[in-house]
């Protein structure tokens, strides 16, 4: 008798395992769309762009958190030029690079806006995470504007606010 039990469990317990989720925003086939193919002139302006993400915040105190999904906007603010982005690092808390998202130039056309998302189930940046962007642009023209806002919904209640990014040396 208990092996038939068992053997009917089996298959329940089979059936209930889910597959291992695919975090939105590292597919790199996203990215190799908008590789930049050919070589760029030496003459552009170059800079880097912090910008702070919170794919946690705490509630009530030190220990309770609530996950957050962070949608991540770069874009591109001029009206007939691209705007170039070198390279997209995403931190944790403590400072530590957890994922590269791309690392070869991708392209923004004028006036078009690019998303990351960060999923809510992804936790790793914890309560402090931060993106680092490398970019390029032509002389005069104006720099990418890095924005996040982030966002929690449950039952009647929701959390959202954003950031924007800050230029760096």
């Amino acid at each position: 008798m208990k092996y038939i039990c068992a053997l009917l469990l089996l298959p329940l317990l089979l059936l209930s395992c889910e597959p291992p989720h695919t975090l939105s925003s590292t597919d790199p086939v996203n990215w190799g769309k908008r590789a930049v193919k050919e070589t760029l002139p030496d003459s552009l302006e170059t800079g880097s762009t912090f910008l702070s993400i919170y794919s946690q915040i705490f509630t009530r105190n030190e220990k309770d958190h609530t996950a957050l999904t962070a949608t991540v906007s770069i874009h591109n603010p001029n009206l007939k030029e691209a705007v170039y982005i070198d390279k997209a690092v995403y931190y944790n808390t403590n400072g530590n690079p957890i994922r590269t998202y791309f690392d070869k130039t991708i392209f923004i056309k004028p006036m078009e806006t690019v998303q990351i998302v960060i999923d809510g189930i992804d936790d790793e940046g914890g309560t402090g995470a931060n993106f680092v962007f490398d970019w390029k642009i032509e002389q005069q023209l104006n720099e990418p504007i890095f924005e996040a806002i982030m966002i929690n919904t449950y039952g009647q209640h929701g959390i959202s606010f954003m950031t924007t990014g800050k230029r760096i040396k």
